[in-house]
């Protein structure tokens, strides 16, 4: 197989997943919904009560609505992540992943390249709700979209193996839905994404230790610190070292025919 092989392939799937996108434009709406809901509604709830000092990256005081908005951003990739893996067990199964994966190209070439389609749609939704955004005054820097780019990619990359590898231990694909609500209401809620870590470690010290130990929270204060045009290592490193590890326990673990479907086993 050479280069040109593989970038034909690469253009391949990009294409089928944005065509797939295309074809389901209510998943477009549903994505920016949720966190639409929380940027508006719940936000301004929130403002009243918890509020935001001067905290890194940001220079003065924010409006809540500027603090969560990295989050939601991060809120975004997490949903389109788990509903990606579902989809590729389907392709796994039924569709065209069952056929790429008998070709010559190397599996974990494969699955990169489906990580990095899904991870695509989901920061172009991304840079959709930061536009909406604007409408309550999250002006974020004009650089700062471009340069929140690199830790959105990899946030994706992340999230994206994070729910190929436990699709792929997963044996009947009905169960699917419960474990992955199982995964990402920890992960968000246990996160920076709504609040500061700070708050947390005031109001409970071990949840406080939780909350580090979490990727998705170094995920989102990368965003964070990206979209303000700052550098944060620890949160560029962790994720890009959890990033990693994920892949590459999803890459040798994704194997045909493991998942069943109901009425098919």
């Amino acid at each position: 197989m050479n280069a040109t092989q593989y970038w034909h392939c690469f253009i391949g799937i990009q294409t089928r997943e944005w065509l797939r996108f295309w074809q389901q434009r209510t998943r477009f709406a549903s994505a920016l919904v949720r966190p639409l809901l929380w940027l508006v509604v719940f936000a301004a709830g929130f403002r009243a009560v918890l509020g935001i000092s001067i905290i890194p990256p940001y220079e003065t005081y924010i409006t809540y609505e500027t603090y969560i908005a990295p989050g939601l951003c991060g809120m975004i990739i997490l949903f389109n992540s788990m509903q990606g893996a579902l989809s590729m067990v389907y392709d796994r199964e039924l569709g065209s992943m069952r056929v790429l994966l008998m070709s010559p190209l190397p599996r974990p070439f494969l699955l990169v390249t489906k990580l990095l389609a899904m991870g695509v749609v989901s920061i172009g939704q991304v840079y959709v709700f930061l536009l909406l955004a604007l409408l309550v005054d999250v002006e974020p820097p004009a650089w700062g979209y471009l340069a929140v780019l690199p830790a959105l990619i990899l946030t994706s990359l992340m999230l994206g193996a994070l729910g190929l590898l436990i699709a792929t231990w997963i044996k009947q694909l009905e169960n699917f839905a419960g474990v992955m609500n199982f995964v990402i209401f920890p992960m968000f809620f246990m996160s920076s994404a709504l609040y500061p870590l700070w708050r947390m470690n005031e109001a409970s010290p071990w949840l406080y230790w939780v909350c580090q130990f979490n990727p998705f929270t170094h995920a989102v204060e990368a965003i964070r610190f990206s979209l303000y045009l700052e550098w944060n290592p620890m949160a560029f490193g962790i994720t890009a070292g959890v990033t990693v590890v994920l892949a590459l326990l999803a890459t040798t673990g994704f194997r045909p025919q493991r998942t069943r479907i109901l009425g098919t086993a």
